[in-house]
């Protein structure tokens, strides 16, 4: 199983622009080494044009936008009994406070489910994901930064167990049932997120954070900011035709 998870990983990688690029490199210098220059020159052309195209803000914003506008920022006022923050990343670092472990996401979705929190203080947080290339879960990380503010250890509810969006969707579904909550994730994986919840029968309401869109700092120059937008877009693309297929 876990052989799959990762070959699935691995295919996916080549398919978004990082890997994409990385791969049509390697084929230029494939073509260099065997002297077609020809074909060596047009394969590091069509590199140059990807990475340029999907570093340019307007192509990466209409990746995005497709993707944020399906869901509207949660209105904090539902009767809800929990709030499940879907895991994204973190480091292990020690030496570092529990604000510096997670990543750029992660803290944002952490800081939107304690809100919702501390706006019901009866619901229950939950967090998931598991450690990836860490020692620390996501799930344990993100439970630290709740409970750094303020958050009743009472009401965390933490598995490092799930490995994707599907994995967390069976877990919440053994906790929550038949209860209203509200799903914490990323604006971009929103989408995704909630057709998988509703495909193991649970029917939560949205909360989107991390919103990306208009965010570049250069309107029209390609630069890295929009290259890793059109990635997470791609991304979660590929996770919904995926999904779609299965």
């Amino acid at each position: 199983m876990m052989v799959g998870f990762y070959l699935k990983k691995f295919i996916a990688f080549f398919l978004k622009p990082y890997g994409l690029i990385l791969l049509i490199l390697f084929i230029s210098l494939f073509f260099l080494y065997r002297n077609n220059h020809q074909k060596a020159k047009t394969f590091l052309a069509v590199a140059v044009s990807l990475l340029l195209l999907f570093s340019f803000p307007p192509f990466s914003n209409f990746l995005i936008k497709n993707l944020e506008n399906q869901y509207p920022k949660y209105n904090y006022d539902a009767n809800i009994s929990y709030i499940h923050v879907l895991g994204s990343g973190n480091s292990d670092d020690t030496m570092q406070p529990a604000s510096s472990l997670l990543n750029s996401s992660s803290i944002k979705r952490v800081v939107e489910g304690i809100i919702i929190h501390n706006k019901q203080p009866s619901t229950k947080l939950i967090f998931t994901g598991y450690e990836g290339s860490t020692t620390l879960t996501n799930a344990k990380a993100n439970a630290q930064v709740a409970l750094e503010l303020s958050v009743d250890k009472n009401n965390i509810i933490a598995s490092g167990k799930p490995k994707d969006t599907k994995e967390e969707a069976i877990f919440s579904k053994t906790i929550i049932k038949d209860k209203a909550f509200v799903l914490v994730t990323s604006a971009t994986h929103m989408p995704r997120a909630m057709e998988i919840f509703h495909s193991v029968g649970l029917n939560p309401i949205a909360a989107p954070t991390d919103f990306r869109t208009g965010h570049s700092t250069y309107k029209y120059l390609p630069n890295l900011e929009s290259l890793n937008n059109s990635q997470t877009a791609i991304h979660e693309y590929l996770g919904i035709l995926w999904q779609k297929l299965h």
